[in-house]
């Protein structure tokens, strides 16, 4: 998102960054790497913004004579507070589960204004900490959630969503199936799967299947029990070659159905929805905010035996006229959103001048 917001806006913006990985060690480490970086630079913006993958606090501290009234605005893409922790991860035994919590929390208290993705992510955090606070001994600064709910809003994600819709949408003789997220515990793949698991056994409900996304060393096994018991119905499984190719593949989707657990935004899911790929998503986290659920009801399901059931109407009715959501998603591409976000800062600039 970062080079796309630079290479949108009208300011002048320069990127300080390091490379997507280590996730841990960067909420740890990246604010002293880049604080260097910061310093060592000829240049001193008006603003800085910062994402929740840094110790705020911490940068701050090491650059503050060339901060000096700066202001700092922090983007939380996600956060560690709200986020569903996988049962294997070793912090969890060892008690340090708390930690990436706490430098979210003091990043949040240090930055002058603090933007989140969603509606959704905003009022899920700040309604979390004080459960959060109650876990320390005493000076649990409860009064801090309100310091933290006057400085935030929301900023959605920008997206260049035009490369997906512009292309002609042609019906398949058989219904095409799309997953298109990581494949990661968050996800619950294993709902997924079990779904489509059922609907093959099931005379007269024939799908094709397009799987997509970044797998990394550890992934759900799920997917290696999917590529054998789906495999007739599989046009695609894995990570696509390149963007064209991944967005080929969306394109010739025809339904989303969606299982996260964890979505502060869903990039993934808006990229198909102005594809024109029908989602069936819960009625949850941040995809009421996507598509109205009192204005479009149908996209929605409430419980996994209503995904089911629904899917399994909608393949067994195939060929379905399936109406093109597009429209509603299109305000996130750049071209309707960039101004918002230059409007955001040059708000922010004037009011610490």
């Amino acid at each position: 998102m970062e080079d796309q917001l630079q290479k949108y806006s009208r300011h002048e913006i320069k990127l300080l960054t390091l490379a997507g990985r280590h996730w841990k060690w960067r909420m740890h480490g990246a604010a002293i790497t880049l604080a260097e970086e910061f310093l060592s630079m000829d240049y001193l913006p008006d603003l800085i913004i910062a994402t929740d993958m840094i110790d705020l606090s911490t940068f701050v501290a090491l650059a503050r004579k060339k901060i000096g009234e700066i202001p700092v605005v922090l983007f939380f893409h996600e956060n560690q507070l709200t986020y569903p922790w996988s049962a294997s991860d070793p912090d969890i035994k060892l008690n340090r589960d708390r930690t990436y919590a706490w430098i979210n929390y003091t990043s949040s208290l240090t930055a002058d204004r603090i933007l989140f993705n969603s509606r959704y992510h905003m009022e899920s955090f700040i309604s979390a900490i004080p459960d959060f606070l109650y876990a320390f001994p005493d000076h649990r600064n409860h009064e801090t959630v309100n310091d933290i709910k006057a400085k935030s809003d929301v900023e959605y994600i920008g997206m260049e969503l035009e490369q997906f819709y512009a292309h002609q949408k042609t019906s398949n003789k058989i219904p095409v199936l799309l997953w298109n997220h990581r494949w990661e515990y968050d996800k619950c793949p294993e709902v997924f799967f079990e779904c489509l698991y059922a609907l093959s056994e099931i005379d007269n409900c024939d799908f094709h299947l397009i799987v997509c996304g970044e797998s990394y060393k550890k992934y759900p096994k799920v997917f290696d029990e999917a590529k054998v018991r789906l495999e007739k119905h599989i046009i695609h499984i894995g990570y696509a070659d390149s963007k064209e190719q991944y967005i080929k593949l969306v394109q010739s989707a025809d339904i989303l159905p969606v299982t996260n657990n964890q979505d502060f935004f869903g990039i993934s899911i808006v990229e198909a929805i102005a594809a024109n790929v029908f989602p069936l998503m819960p009625n949850r986290l941040s995809y009421p905010e996507h598509i109205d659920p009192n204005y479009y009801p149908n996209c929605f399901y409430q419980s996994e035996k209503e995904l089911y059931q629904k899917l399994k109407e909608m393949i067994q009715d195939w060929p379905n006229e399936l109406p093109s959501l597009a429209k509603y998603v299109k305000r996130y591409d750049w071209s309707n959103i960039i101004a918002s976000y230059d409007s955001t800062f040059d708000t922010i600039i004037k009011k610490h001048q």
